[in-house]
């Protein structure tokens, strides 16, 4: 039997275990990082939003996945 880690709400997911929560803190902690260090770099708000938006993106297209492939409708 298989645990399930997210829940469908809508059109997100939100975490029903303790892996989900860790897979969102993991994500809010890389992303809050990205940001710090591209923000540490950068001129404007758009120079900011060019850097973190690959790695944003990435980060929640993985989240995401995860989120589909260990929900309880996955099954």
């Amino acid at each position: 039997m298989k645990t399930t880690w997210f829940k469908r709400w809508g059109w997100f997911y939100r975490p029903a275990g303790v892996p989900g929560f860790v897979i969102i803190a993991g994500a809010l902690a890389f992303c809050a990082n990205v940001l710090w260090a591209v923000d540490r770099k950068s001129h404007s708000v758009s120079d900011t939003l060019y850097g973190v938006y690959p790695f944003w993106v990435a980060t929640f297209l993985l989240v995401d996945w995860l989120a589909r492939s260990s929900s309880d409708e996955s099954r």
